[in-house]
Parts: structure tokens; C-alpha cells; sequence
């Protein structure tokens, strides 16, 4: 069986990471960059500067990053050379971005030892949005934004439509939109890009992907793990800022998109814009009736007992974490077909789905047959194990007459392709260094999804909402599965 195709290394560069003493830039995308660097992606010339308020030189935020990668890379892919290398790449800067007497020091830092002038720069805002246009302005200042830099801007881009406006427009005032990468890890994952392969590549499937064929589609991402240390930040936020207005929507962008001319950096994104523009629009009266928010409270969790997120939080709180919904894309292609999305925390199991169920055969064939039958149904799997499930109905073998039998074509991208398969932020990491903006938001797409939730934000800041209360370790709020029952349809739990 063959192994994965070895890696094509990107050209020198200077990549900055602005929090880079944050829990991001260690639990990620430094264990990211370390694990490119082990498969030979990285040259000779790739540093990599972190930037934060700490007061440590190169050797403490050495020493720091490499218990980081003890603890978040796992220990049979360590290797000692590897980690020597990485860590020689590393340096760090003490900088408060708001005192502009600071920044000189970054810039003497870049300039100090660069490979040329002209060598690549990536700066990678993993800090508050707040602080994401005035370390443009900075940048430009100093004379670090060039033709040759890109910005990489971390979720969430604003908090509604207005913020996200204003951020877009203070870091567009800076660096051009081909030069900024607005990054969601899902877009990174395999069985993502994956879905464009099997819809476009493949003759037999895109002749049934629409509303003659499609009963409905669901998508789930759930995770059996409650806020943590995230409290501060997800009280602010929710389920919906957190993970509706950005990975759900890029899914169902991926799943509704029509096929572009040839994938490529702006086709992709032409289309998936065109999905968010076809969205249902939202009336206070859609909202309270295709929507449900949920809040998890204690319960047992993995075999544990959970904590209930107001005591998590250490307060009585309104914020949602799970949410819900029924929409429709109101296009020639699905006009008609419901799509169902869930997501939340502290869930029955961590996983990411997304299943696309087919009607049922117009005609019975079979009417003397025995044994239960299913509409067919394609699943997904974005994590954990990457792959995809084709659901049939199939003759039992034996003699006399005919039994039907439920079965699956199963394809695991860990079995049918061996290896390891580089993560999300591996992949768009590079990506980001290449200059290839196929898989990040353009701004438009970011607009247009604040636009389309700002009247669920709105409906839900009356004093008088509250989440619908889920028991840790469910599926989420008795009203979700009502959602669907009323249409005559269940949700697909894992199987």
C-alpha cells in the first residue's frame, strides 16, 4: 500500500506569531510547524518569532515551546534532531502591541539576520480581534508590510456584522485581500477537502446531488469536552459566534456550492459565497420556531461527573452552548431540501458528520420482501476517523425469498491511504507560506455569514431568552430532536 506522497518544502520565511506564548500558538500551531519540519517541509532560512508581553529571551521561550511539544505532539513521532532543529528556528520578542515605542524591536529582530529583503513574512494574529487592525497599522509603520507579507487573522473576525465590518476595514486599509488568510482549521481538514474530490471527481454521485435525490441534510459537530479554561472567552461568545457563524456555514457552503469552472483560489470562494447569499433569511418568527438554543447542564460525561456550565463559568449565564437549526438553501439545486445543523457542548461523543440522506426508491420493488429498510445515506466523517460511509439496502444471502439488509461501503482515509495525514493547521499553515487563499474566508464570505445570523444575535438579546437546559453527556435539548420530528425525520447519531 502506497504511503502518503512526501512533502514539497515551501520557500524561507520569517513566521511571526503574535500571542505566541498563548495556548493556541503552543498547543497547535507550533506542534504544527515542528511536525512539518520532521516531514522536511521547512528549509534552511525559516525562522520562527514569538511575540508576546512576557518577559522572556530566546532560551526561556525555547525551553517553553519544547515542554510544549512534549505534551502536545505524541511522543513515538519526537524525534530528538527534529526538535533541536525547530527550537534553533525559534526566537522571541517582548512586545506590548500598544506601545508604539515597542516595536522596534520586532523590526530590528526581522531585519536582523533575514535571508534577504524580500524574503516572505507571515504574521499570525493569534490575539484578541480587537488588536488585529491596530497591529496592521503597526506593521505598516515599521515598514514590515509589504508585497511579500501575509496576515493571518484568527476567529472570530467581530463579533456581529458591524465589528467584523470594522476589522475587516482597518486590516484591508494595510495589506490587500490576497494577502489575508482568515483561517478555519475545519477548511484544513482532509475528509473537507476531500468532499469537493468526491462531489466533482466522481460521475456517479453528482447526478444525484440535489432536490430530485436529496431528502435532507444534516450536519453535526459536537464535543463531549465542556468550556475549560475558555469560560472567560465563551461566556462572550457562545456556541453560535463560536462555531454556527464560521465551520457550519463553511460546511454547508462545501456540501451546497455549485461546481466551479476549475478549484482554484477565487472560484472556490465564489461559490461558496453565492450558498451564504441563497440562505433562508431570518424572521424573529424563523428564529423561535427553526432554531433552538441549549446550555449544558451537570451530568455524567465519558463515565464522569460534569460540571454544569453556570458552575463552570462561576455564574448564572443566558449563553448558549449548543445550538440547533432548520435552514434551507433557496437555490435551483435545493430548493426545498431541509438542512439540519447541530453543534455543542458537552455531548454523548466528539465528532464532526456530515450526512446527506437520499429519498426513498419512488416505487416498491420488493413488496413480499422481510426486513427493515433505510433511505440511503452518505456520512462524512470529519473527526475523529477521517473517512466516508455509503448506507445501502442489500438481499440477505440465502435460499427462498428475499430479505433486505441494511449495509455499508465503508472507506477509512487512515486504512485505504496508510501513514499519517498532516493536520488542519499543518496543511493551512503551508498553505499561508505558498501564498494559496483556496481554503480561507474572503472577506465578503465572512459579511455575508455575520449577516446572515445578526437576526438570531438580535432575537436572542432580549432580556427574556434563555437556553433550553441539556443534562452533560446527551445528544443536547428535547426540543432539537422535535425540530426534525415534526418534519418526519431523526436525527443520524453515530452508529
Amino acid at each position: 500500500m502506497n504511503g502518503p506522497t512526501a512533502a514539497t518544502p515551501v520557500e524561507p520565511c520569517d513566521f511571526t506569531v503574535f500571542g505566541g506564548t498563548g495556548d493556541l500558538a503552543l498547543r497547535k500551531l507550533l506542534p504544527a510547524l515542528y511536525l512539518r519540519d520532521r516531514d522536511g517541509q521547512l528549509p534552511d532560512g525559516f525562522r520562527i518569532i514569538g511575540v508576546s508581553r512576557a518577559e522572556v529571551d530566546d532560551e526561556g521561550y525555547r525551553s517553553m515551546v519544547e515542554d510544549a511539544l512534549s505534551e502536545h505532539v505524541a511522543a513515538d513521532e519526537l524525534t530528538d534532531d527534529v526538535v533541536r532543529r525547530l527550537v534553533g528556528r525559534l526566537h522571541h520578542v517582548t512586545l506590548d502591541v500598544e506601545d508604539v515605542s515597542d516595536w522596534h524591536r520586532l523590526h530590528d529582530r526581522l531585519k536582523d539576520g533575514a535571508a534577504s529583503e524580500d524574503v516572505i513574512r507571515v504574521f499570525y494574529l493569534a490575539v484578541a480581534p480587537a488588536l488585529f487592525g491596530p497591529i496592521c497599522e503597526h506593521l505598516d509603520q515599521v515598514g514590515l508590510a509589504t508585497d511579500r507579507s501575509r496576515v493571518v487573522l484568527e476567529k472570530p473576525i467581530g463579533t456581529d456584522l458591524d465589528t467584523a465590518r470594522t476589522v475587516n476595514e482597518a486590516v484591508g486599509r494595510v495589506f490587500d485581500e490576497s494577502h489575508i488568510f482568515r483561517i478555519d482549521h475545519y477548511l484544513g481538514k482532509e475528509s473537507v477537502q476531500n468532499l469537493l474530490v468526491t462531489r466533482f471527481a466522481n460521475t456517479f454521485l453528482e447526478p444525484l446531488w440535489n432536490s430530485r435525490w436529496v431528502d435532507h441534510v444534516q450536519i453535526t459537530v459536537s464535543e463531549s469536552l465542556g468550556v475549560g479554561e475558555r469560560g472567560s472567552y465563551y461566556d462572550r461568545s457562545g456556541a453560535l459566534r463560536d462555531m454556527v457563524q464560521n465551520h457550519l456555514l463553511q460546511l454547508v457552503c462545501l456540501v451546497a456550492m455549485e461546481p466551479p469552472t476549475y478549484v482554484d483560489r477565487e472560484t472556490v470562494r465564489d461559490e461558496k459565497l453565492k450558498v451564504l447569499q441563497a440562505l433562508r433569511p431570518l424572521t424573529p418568527e424563523l428564529v423561535d420556531r427553526d432554531i433552538v438554543a441549549g446550555q449544558y447542564a451537570a451530568g455524567l460525561c465519558d463515565g464522569a461527573p460534569a460540571p454544569s456550565y453556570a458552575a463552570e463559568v462561576g455564574h448564572e449565564s443566558s449563553t448558549e452552548t449548543y445550538v440547533a437549526m432548520r435552514t434551507e438553501v433557496q437555490n435551483w439545486r435545493w430548493a426545498g431540501v431541509p438542512f439540519y445543523l447541530r453543534t455543542g457542548k458537552r455531548m454523548a461523543e466528539r465528532v464532526s458528520e456530515i450526512v446527506v440522506v437520499f429519498k426513498e426508491p419512488p416505487h416498491p420493488m420488493f413488496p413480499h420482501s422481510e426486513g427493515p429498510t433505510e433511505p440511503n445515506r452518505l456520512h462524512i466523517r470529519v473527526q475523529p476517523d477521517e473517512g466516508m460511509r455509503l448506507h445501502m439496502t442489500a438481499k440477505e444471502p440465502g435460499p427462498g425469498g428475499i430479505r433486505l439488509r441494511p449495509v455499508s461501503l465503508d472507506l477509512s482515509y487512515a486504512a485505504a491511504f496508510g501513514g499519517r495525514s498532516p493536520d488542519a493547521y499543518e496543511r493551512l499553515l503551508m498553505d499561508v507560506v505558498r501564498g494559496n487563499t483556496t481554503l480561507f474566508m474572503r472577506r465578503d464570505e465572512v459579511e455575508a455569514a455575520w449577516a446572515w445570523v445578526a437576526p438570531i444575535l438580535d432575537r436572542w438579546s432580549r432580556p427574556t431568552h434563555r437556553p433550553r437546559r441539556y443534562p452533560a453527556g446527551t445528544h443536547g435539548p428535547v426540543a432539537a430532536a422535535t425540530l426534525l420530528e415534526r418534519d418526519g425525520r431523526s436525527w443520524q447519531e453515530t452508529e
